[in-house]
């Protein structure tokens, strides 16, 4: 029987709550009616779009046991991923990935939230001192095997998070497996 009631009120305060905006103390107050002529709001627009902006949003488009494609771009081999820049990465396997591999993480200005780690064909194990490195400097890492590290660095690009991400290719054929193909 609450409910009623309260339903009920809500209606009754409804109406108090509607007023002109000439009655709000901070609704603008015009001496004169606009005309068409008067303000480009009621005038005509026309835009030529010349060029699209990007989203200036990195995705992985496909990898192989050779590197990556990136944009469009091919990649040789190991590569760290930045916002909106791609370098090459010194490691060979997941074994070689210190506290130096990772600096040029922390050294970014917006600050890296999140770096995803591809370590090859399985998920292996970072050095703890490396992980702990990372977290002291406010940077969380996600370590999963290439695939996986892809899908997870598309995906949270696509939300908008500062992502980085470290990927070894992983071994095995040349053959280029597309990310597109494997979402559909």
């Amino acid at each position: 029987m609450v409910s009623p009631f309260v339903l009920r009120a809500l209606c009754r305060a409804r109406p108090a709550l509607r007023c002109p905006p000439a009655d709000l103390p901070w609704a603008p107050r015009r001496g004169h009616r606009l005309t068409p002529a008067d303000d480009e709001l009621y005038q005509r627009t026309r835009i030529s779009l010349l060029q699209r902006e990007s989203s200036h949003t990195m995705y992985i488009d496909s990898y192989s046991s050779r590197g990556f494609v990136i944009d469009g771009n091919r990649v040789f081999g190991p590569c760290a991923l930045l916002p909106h820049s791609v370098v090459q990465w010194n490691v060979g396997s997941h074994q070689d990935i210190t506290e130096e591999s990772f600096s040029l993480f922390w050294m970014l200005e917006p600050r890296i939230e999140i770096v995803v780690v591809g370590t090859g064909a399985r998920t292996e194990r970072l050095q703890s001192q490396v992980l702990r490195a990372m977290r002291q400097r406010g940077i969380a890492v996600e370590v999963q095997d290439t695939p996986n590290a892809c899908a997870t660095f598309n995906f949270l690009c696509h939300e908008g998070r500062v992502t980085g991400a470290a990927l070894i290719p992983p071994p095995g054929g040349t053959v280029f497996t597309s990310l597109a193909q494997d979402a559909a």
